[in-house]
């Protein structure tokens, strides 16, 4: 329970970076003045960075639990599967956010405030079906 506790634990601070970061992006891009645009410049790169540790933490206790027990209860289960892509794609969600970070850093930002209100949508979405499928195992 100890690994599952953990993992839980940087869950939710992985999760709390992921919505704030492209929520900072939304702000950022309607932001006009220079000083406006320096300060989300530092915001974003520490949120990003100090993000990064608990998605790998997660990853880690989330694998670990994996290779000791679950996959050998629900290995052959396609909810197990389906979690694991939808995982994937918030590892790649985090990598791409990351890359948006770099383009407002270099004043290179293609992306207005109601795109990026939208791209903040996609991991409550992710989130909500992630829960489902590990909390009832449906199939």
């Amino acid at each position: 329970m100890w690994l599952k506790a953990w993992h839980l634990i940087f869950m939710v601070t992985w999760f709390a970076g992921i919505f704030y970061l492209p929520r900072l992006f939304v702000y950022h891009a309607m932001t006009e003045d220079e000083a406006g645009n320096e300060r989300f410049k530092i915001m974003e790169r520490k949120l990003y960075y100090f993000t990064l540790p608990w998605m790998l933490l997660n990853l880690l206790f989330g694998f670990w639990m994996l290779y000791d027990y679950a996959w050998a209860a629900f290995g052959s289960m396609l909810w197990l599967h389906i979690k694991l892509g939808l995982i994937a794609l918030l590892v790649a969600y985090q990598l791409y956010c990351g890359k948006l970070m770099r383009d407002f850093a270099a004043n290179r930002n293609q992306h207005s405030h109601t795109w990026y209100r939208w791209f903040n949508e996609g991991p409550v979405l992710i989130l909500l079906v992630v829960v489902l499928l590990a909390s009832l195992k449906p199939f």
